[in-house]
């Protein structure tokens, strides 16, 4: 098996950030990874890519405050969530 390299897999998650199916995880999870992957290490970008996994529609209910972030996910979500009110990308 073939290891991706470091580089490769921040630009995959760059690229699943910014092309999610919902304009507004786009712009949220696009934003979000353009100012931070690069500076996660590689238990925060494995707990981000089990993020981007998830169905765009639960992550819109959790970033609109609709249903409850899982457990797994409460501290990142809550940095991604700042992120985009810091940018005027979520309300």
């Amino acid at each position: 098996m073939i290891e991706e390299t470091h580089e490769n897999r921040l630009k995959r998650l760059l690229m699943r950030s910014w092309r999610r199916g919902i304009k507004e995880m786009d712009l949220v999870l696009g934003n979000y990874s353009n100012d931070k992957l690069a500076d996660m290490d590689d238990a925060e970008l494995d707990l981000y890519e089990a993020l981007l996994a998830e169905m765009d529609q639960d992550l819109l209910r959790w970033i609109t405050g609709l249903d409850p972030v899982p457990e797994q996910y409460v501290d990142l979500f809550a940095r991604i969530s700042e992120h985009a009110k810091s940018r005027g990308t979520a309300h």
